[in-house]
């Protein structure tokens, strides 16, 4: 499942544009150095901004959003679990926080988790098209799963093998 760095990009522009017209360049471009540090991957630099930002603006959902990036980029998956829910109980309209979570549920196997957080997603947004895709992409993967398990349980049901090669996948 794709994290979401285009969605991430243009909620970005979006907020940037936002806290251009409401406090000023100088916010806007601390969205900017933010996810310009994210993109070269300077995790460390990054939270150390954020945390400062959040510092003086604990509520900033754009600044909220980044830190719970960091903390899934740096391995902290139940911190970033808690960042995004935490994010979707204040922000229930912002559908990057839903796919974040998502794609942390996915990774851990938890599909019916993933299912949930990707339709509220589009609920909040239903023309992101990376939840779409997120969405797509799981249900392929429980197809891949239930086909195999089928095959394993039926070897005889030629009918599977066509669905499996459909999909592009097989079983193990």
């Amino acid at each position: 499942m794709k994290p979401g760095r285009a969605p991430l990009l243009a909620l970005a522009r979006l907020l940037t544009l936002a806290a251009s017209l409401h406090a000023g360049l100088a916010l806007a471009d601390e969205y900017t150095d933010v996810s310009q540090m994210l993109r070269a991957g300077r995790l460390a630099e990054a939270l150390a901004r954020v945390d400062r930002h959040l510092a003086s603006k604990p509520r900033d959902p754009q600044m909220r959003y980044f830190k719970g990036v960091i903390q899934r980029e740096s391995g902290q998956s139940a911190e970033a679990l808690a960042t995004f829910t935490k994010l979707t109980e204040d922000y229930p309209e912002l559908p990057e926080p839903y796919n974040s979570l998502a794609v942390i549920h996915a990774a851990q196997g938890d599909f019916d988790k993933a299912r949930v957080a990707l339709e509220m997603a589009l609920r909040a947004n239903p023309t992101y098209a990376t939840a779409h895709e997120n969405l797509g992409d799981l249900h392929a993967r429980l197809a891949r799963q239930a086909y195999c398990k089928a095959l394993q349980l039926d070897a005889s049901n030629s009918g599977l093998q066509s669905k499996l090669t459909a999909l592009g996948a097989s079983c193990p």
